[in-house]
Order: C-alpha cells, then sequence, then structure tokens
C-alpha cells in the first residue's frame, strides 16, 4: 500500500508518530510522500495574551492552565517527535488556498501528487480540505475525528465530555467527503471519560485511536478491495442523525456550570469520606432449576469485615462442595491483594476465607476452571506483565505457578474458553503506555493450555469500547447460546454487567453481540458491580457498596 501524509511540520505529535510506526511495523505499507503545508507560522502566544486577545474564553483558558499543573500524564501523547526519524521520503511543500477554515490544494499540486499514485492519504494536518485533494488517492484521505460523532461535533477535542460528565470519550476514524459531518465511518473506538482532568482524557483518547488507522490498512490489504469495501458499506448502511448543537471552543458562560458542578462534587465526596467507605462485596442466589437468575434484588449478600474487600468471585465444584474463589484485599495496607477460598453451601453458610496465592505483585480475578480431571488457575497479574497459569498440588489450598502464558503484556481479567478443540484466551489490554485495561479486549489461541506460544487472533483488538471491552466472568452456555459477561466501564470502573452473545468464534473471525445489560440500581447503597459467574443452580457476583465507618 503506497501512503501519503499530510503534515504542517518536520514534527508530530507522539501519538501520530506511534501510529505511523506500528503501520510501517506490518509490511504491507511505505510511505512514498509527505505532503507538507508551507508554514505561515505565527509567534506562539503566550498564555496572558490568549487571556487578553480572547477574554470570552478566559474561564477556559484558565482551568486548562489549572488541569496541566496539577496533572501531567506520562507519556505525552503531545511531545513532539521529528518525522525524519521515521520514515525518509519525498517532500512536496505546498500553499493551499486557504479561508478560515478550510483548505483547497492548487490544479498543479494535485498533478504531482497523482504521480506517486497513491493509495490512501493520512491527514495529519491542514484546516478542512475540500476539492479534489479527496479524491486524488485511490482510496481517499482517511482522518481521525477525536469524538462520538453521533454525539458530538466541533470541539475541543476530549473536552465537553470532561465539562459535561458523560461517561464515554470516543474517536472516529474515516474517509473524507465533501459533506464536512459525512465521511465514511472505518472504525470507532471509546474511553472511560477521565472526569478530573481534561488533559488525562484527551492523552489517553489520542494513544487509544493511533492503533485503528495501520490496522484498517491491513486489514485492507489483507481482504482486498471488494471485501473490504463490502464491509464498510454495511457499517454505513444505517441512519445516522446527529441532534446535538456543534460544539466549540467554550465561553466563559459555557464554564460556570461544569466548574459549579466540579466543585460540589469534590466537597461531597470529602464529606462522604468522613462517614462512609466503600467496600466490595459478594453477593449469590441458588436456584433448584438451574435457570439463569434474574432477579438481582433476591441475592443475599457475604459481607467482608470492615478492614478489607472481596471481590472478583469465580466458582468451582469438587466432592459436592462449591468453592468461591476471590481477591481478597486488606484495606489500609499497601494496595496488594491475593486470591483467597471460602466453601459455600445451599443454606448460604459460607467459611471465612483463606489465603492460597500470594505474589510479590497484586492479584486478582482468579479465572479457575477444571480440564482433563487437572485444576487451573489464572489470576490476573497485570503488575507483573505477565499471563500466568497455576494448577493445583493439593485442592483447594495448594498452588503452584506452572507456566507464563504470556509476557511483557499489560493484561487485566483473563479469561478461557475451551470450543472446537482450541482454547480461547479473552484478556483486556493496555496495548502501549498511556492507554488502559478498561477498554480493548484481545484474543488468542491454542491447542494446548499450557503452551507458551498463544497466537494472535487477527481481528485483534476485537472490541474497543469502554462499555463492552472487559472480562466480566467465564464464558457460558445458556439456551444454546454462548454468552460472554463484559464489564460495562463507561462512566466509572465496573458500571455495569453485561452479557455479549458470541456468534462467530475461530481462527479468522470474531463476531459478537450485546443481549442484555444490568446496572447496580437495586439497592440504594450499591455503586458498582463487576464480576458475574454461575455454575450450576449458583450465581454469584460482586458489588461496591457504600457503607458506614
Amino acid at each position: 500500500m503506497r501512503i501519503g501524509i499530510l503534515t504542517e511540520s518536520n514534527h508530530l505529535p507522539a501519538w501520530s508518530y506511534k501510529m505511523l510506526e506500528h503501520l510501517l511495523s506490518f509490511d504491507c505499507a511505505e510511505i512514498v510522500l509527505n505532503i507538507k503545508k508551507k508554514s505561515t507560522s505565527t509567534p506562539k502566544r503566550s498564555f496572558f495574551s490568549k487571556l487578553i486577545s480572547e477574554p470570552q474564553h478566559a474561564l477556559f483558558f484558565l482551568y486548562k492552565k489549572y488541569d496541566e499543573r496539577r496533572n501531567s500524564p506520562k507519556p505525552s501523547a503531545f511531545t513532539l517527535r521529528p518525522l525524519e526519524s521515521l520514515i525518509q521520503c519525498e517532500t512536496l511543500e505546498v500553499v493551499p488556498k486557504s479561508t478560515k477554515f478550510s483548505d483547497r490544494f492548487s490544479q498543479e499540486d494535485l498533478d504531482i501528487i497523482k504521480t506517486y499514485e497513491i493509495d490512501i492519504l493520512v491527514r495529519l494536518g491542514f484546516n478542512i480540505l475540500r476539492g479534489d485533494i479527496l479524491k486524488v488517492a485511490r482510496y481517499g484521505v482517511w482522518s481521525y475525528h477525536h469524538g462520538d460523532n453521533h454525539l458530538n461535533r466541533g470541539g475541543p477535542a476530549g473536552t465537553w465530555e470532561v465539562l459535561n460528565h458523560w461517561p464515554e470519550t470516543g474517536a472516529l476514524l474515516q474517509i473524507l467527503t465533501e459533506d464536512l459531518d459525512g465521511g465514511i465511518q472505518l472504525d470507532t473506538c471509546s474511553i472511560q471519560t477521565q472526569k478530573k482532568s481534561l488533559i488525562k482524557n484527551r492523552n489517553m483518547l489520542y494513544w487509544k485511536s493511533c492503533g485503528m488507522l495501520p490496522l484498517k490498512v491491513k486489514e485492507l490489504y489483507d481482504l482486498g478491495e471488494e471485501s473490504f469495501f463490502q464491509k464498510i458499506d454495511k457499517l454505513n448502511s444505517g441512519i445516522s442523525l446527529y441532534d446535538a448543537p456543534l460544539y466549540k471552543m467554550p465561553k466563559n458562560r459555557d464554564m460556570f456550570s461544569p466548574l459549579w458542578t466540579k466543585l460540589m462534587l469534590r466537597l461531597g465526596r470529602r464529606f462522604y469520606k468522613m462517614f462512609y467507605f466503600d467496600q466490595w462485596i459478594l453477593l449469590f442466589e441458588w436456584n433448584t432449576n438451574n435457570k439463569l437468575a434474574s432477579s438481582f434484588f433476591r441475592f443475599k449478600r457475604i459481607l467482608p469485615p470492615k478492614d478489607r474487600i472481596w471481590a472478583d468471585p469465580f466458582l468451582i465444584e469438587r466432592n459436592g462442595k462449591h468453592y468461591v474463589f476471590l481477591e481478597e484485599l486488606i484495606l489500609g495496607k499497601r494496595k496488594k491483594a491475593h486470591i483467597s477460598v471460602m466453601e459455600l453451601d445451599k443454606k448460604g453458610n459460607y467459611t471465612t476465607p483463606i489465603k492460597v496465592i500470594e505474589e510479590d505483585w497484586h492479584l486478582s480475578y482468579p479465572f479457575v476452571f477444571l480440564h482433563n480431571d487437572r485444576l487451573y488457575l489464572i489470576p490476573e497479574s497485570n503488575e507483573n506483565n505477565t499471563v500466568d497459569l497455576y494448577v493445583s498440588r493439593q485442592f483447594p489450598f495448594q498452588w503452584e505457578r506452572n507456566k507464563t502464558l504470556l509476557s511483557n503484556i499489560k493484561a487485566s481479567d483473563t479469561t478461557l474458553f475451551y470450543h472446537n478443540s482450541l482454547f480461547w484466551m479473552f484478556t483486556a489490554v493496555a496495548p502501549i503506555p498511556g492507554t488502559s485495561t478498561l477498554d480493548e479486549l484481545y484474543l488468542y489461541y491454542s491447542d494446548d493450555i499450557e503452551s507458551e506460544n498463544w497466537k494472535p487472533h487477527p481481528k485483534n483488538p476485537i472490541v474497543k469500547h469502554a462499555r463492552f471491552a472487559r472480562p466480566a466472568g467465564s464464558i457460558f452456555e445458556y439456551n444454546g447460546k454462548l454468552i460472554r459477561p463484559s464489564q460495562n466501564n463507561a462512566g466509572h470502573y465496573g458500571a455495569g454487567i453485561n452479557f455479549q452473545e458470541i456468534l462467530i468464534l475461530n481462527e479468522n473471525e470474531y463476531l459478537e453481540q450485546n443481549m442484555e445489560s444490568v446496572s447496580p440500581n437495586w439497592d440504594k447503597d450499591l455503586i458498582s458491580a463487576h464480576t458475574f459467574n454461575r455454575l450450576g443452580g449458583l450465581t454469584i457476583i460482586d458489588a461496591l457498596i457504600k457503607r458506614r465507618k
């Protein structure tokens, strides 16, 4: 694939530099031309000159400055990096006919660009593009919009989501058309809005989005033009209506309500902490007919002592007894949880949890399962940058770390599923520094559970949205359907649990759809819920509650 880039400088922000680096790593693309807008730059204005020249935005400028001083996310997506250290290609310097918001290329420049026979132009600069520049590349101009086009058109990117406390912040990759808001959608992604910090929200959004374009270029190369654009046409076949305003830089009047809300929330949180604390607990229900529990308000609670939390419950049955493996964290100590186990009977009686696995790093999400009469357990070991497999030496208390299945990876809540003679590993991954494990789901497979060479699925990441990505428990079959519980992390961690039906699962394709979603609304003291497991007639979940000190 012959790629051209549209830039305005000899330097690129780190996120777009990483994006091009990722693209070039596939060996299916080469950058053959850098179309650089001739610099007509004016001296950079100081903070105070901006306040004086644009007093209508003064509150927004002051808020940004305050946020930047309090928060400096690392690595920064906006650190400038020299383009020449990444690519060596010809540069065409152009002077487009510009208005306040748009750029139009001369016929002479267009004729030169055509000689390079470019497949895709990637927009990394310039204003809104108009005219034949949109058609000069075989597959058009590909461009990012850092916002959810269904909710937020305009800008600044990643800003109104924080000011308005929206649960998610989205990004869109599209092929540009003359219709400013009607580009051809190629892909979307979303993150959990970082409501406390504008700069953190923007930083995470730009890092998260940088993988979309390289993966789509590779998909086009692998599938071929006809099959690729059949999928894109289907993606864009629905009705897309937008009923919100065109968002612009916030004026002073736009800032009063968000700033007041943030102040009240901060004061309210301090008051809250004087009398209450948040605690993860377990809830369960026994159902004699083995049907899926449908009313969470009927669940009975397992309340930990006030000095600890119990979360991420997983079930296993041995010799007629039901065991619950869980994350146990002692509050007030170094934030390093261990894995414990308790027994739970049909009368609701449970034993005091006993510690069974402890490491020098935080452990959680004890995915426990039986295969060929051997018991295995995979706890989350994100802090150790590994996915580790443990085997039972003397059930339920003695476990031994047996294999490292994946290394050098930030992975959370790993969940295995055996299907069609293969083991499928679902895990939430932060693919690059600056991203989170809340919003991207990766899939690996192997024919050997103890393999150290798990193959990545070609569609990775198979889910790219904070609302559905991260696993929430064991995959199970119900009424002939394969169900993958997932976390809803839009708005806050553990905003709810989804039940995703797996429609296609093989070495080449993956497809799922949402069947049902539940939120922790059945009791007034509930805040979050993020794990769901069932075994026979027993269903168990966890929940974060508000509890008096």
